[in-house]
């Protein structure tokens, strides 16, 4: 009998992405939310218990099944009796409770599959504990009876996403990944598969904040005068997204928008959401300024000072030796909020001046004795930058070694939750 396809479950922060290998598109994404019954102020770890004592539903019948996930969660969070959790945290799983039911949902209300006919392949963030790892196969394999487990990093994955750009000649899995959602950018270093994990950095800047920046920006100028509160986010966002690119030179740009303002300057209509009442809104410095701050962060905030090509810099030089060439050529995008224009020339060159800047000192301070062949840097750009994750997970699923790499059913009675503590690396993918 012929496998039925792996199902891929990447759980973010914001959203999570679900479907089937071989796919090259999430067949569901929606927010990673679900709306249960009781008080949004109990314990999260505890199980929800209604109001009325001695009801059958106590005993976690009932009630357990009562709750929405995803958008139906979002719109049930007015609904009188219902509050709205958000299990992962910062990429982590913080409420298991809510996770398995979410998970629940997902399998049998979203895909329509038996989980008992597929191997499923799961995502994590880097430097995920391994309890972890163990709590979500006991869930998996008890809970859900599936065939078999692996849970990738999601750095690797989007290192495979990758191979589909037509400049990426060879197949590796070492690289840098800026992966950049909403809540937090990551630059995580890889070298053949495994991450170099005393290396990864953080940086508090985000698709949230480059939001929030458009918005303080429209603000300053008086755009949003005529613009309900509760619609203001929500058209900084279209902005962000419609509008924005990257731009080359800052005070060259600035020049560009004040000489031929009516060419360069855009119009946003809307309509407010409560009266229906019509407006518009000039985008103007926000088109360029939005992802600047990545460049420039000193323009949104003066808590976070460092520019992103420094970060990316930095990682790849605390990096081992032997594996920085890899590294600076092979510089990968993922996340929505690297899907800006240009984001991808931009970051080259600006790394492209670090690099060589280092190298011409070295060669000053060795008197010209040494020589430098130069240093390749490349960032790779591609279509599926904005679900790298999952599209990643779908195509190293749909490789023959897939099953061969997870940990199966037979397996895991037999030994228990801790042979989910280490994953074989796809090798032969490289």
């Amino acid at each position: 009998m012929s496998q039925l396809a792996p199902v891929i479950c990447d759980n973010g922060t914001g959203y999570s992405k679900v479907g089937f290998a071989g796919n090259s598109d999430p067949s569901f994404v929606f927010p990673t939310a679900i709306a249960t019954r009781g008080s949004g102020h109990q314990s999260s770890r505890a199980p929800t218990i209604p109001s009325k004592p001695g009801h059958l539903a106590s005993k976690r019948g009932v009630e357990d099944l009562d709750f929405f996930i995803g958008d139906e969660a979002l719109a049930n969070a007015k609904t009188p009796g219902y509050s709205v959790h958000y299990p992962i945290r910062h990429g982590m799983i913080d409420n298991w409770d809510h996770m398995e039911r979410y998970w629940e949902q997902t399998i049998f209300k979203y895909l329509r599959a038996e989980p008992e006919d597929h191997y499923f392949l799961l995502t994590e963030p880097p430097l995920n504990p391994p309890e972890n790892r163990e709590q979500t196969a006991e869930i998996f394999f008890e809970s859900f009876n599936i065939k078999g487990l692996y849970i990738a990093v999601q750095a690797v994955l989007a290192l495979a996403a990758s191979w589909t750009s037509n400049r990426v000649t060879d197949r590796t899995l070492t690289g840098t990944v800026i992966d950049s959602g909403d809540g937090v950018t990551h630059v995580i270093p890889c070298a053949e598969g495994y991450v170099i994990g005393s290396a990864i950095k953080h940086i508090p800047i985000a698709g949230r904040d480059i939001t929030q920046f458009v918005l303080n920006l429209l603000r300053e100028r008086g755009e949003t005068a005529g613009v309900p509160p509760e619609d203001q986010m929500r058209i900084a966002s279209k902005v962000k997204e419609n509008y924005s690119y990257v731009c080359q030179d800052i005070v060259k740009e600035f020049r560009k928008y004040d000489a031929e303002p009516y060419k360069h300057f855009e119009r946003y209509e809307g309509e407010h959401s409560v009266t229906g009442r019509k407006y518009g809104i000039d985008v103007g410095y926000e088109r360029f300024l939005a992802p600047e701050i990545f460049f420039n962060p000193e323009i949104y905030s003066s808590d976070f000072l460092t520019p992103l090509p420094d970060i990316v810099d930095d990682v790849i030089q605390q990096s081992p030796i032997d594996v920085r060439r890899g590294l600076y050529k092979n510089i990968v995008l993922s996340g929505g909020s690297t899907m800006f224009q240009h984001f991808g020339n931009r970051l080259k060159r600006d790394l492209k001046q670090l690099v060589d800047r280092r190298l011409s000192n070295s060669v000053a301070a060795s008197g010209s004795a040494m020589q430098s062949s130069g240093v390749e840097v490349d960032v790779i750009s591609h279509k599926r930058q904005r679900y790298a994750v999952w599209f990643g997970g779908s195509l190293l699923a749909s490789l023959p070694e897939f099953y061969t790499s997870c940990h199966t059913k037979a397996q895991y009675d037999e030994i228990g939750p801790s042979i989910c503590r280490r994953y074989q690396i796809f090798g032969s993918a490289t």
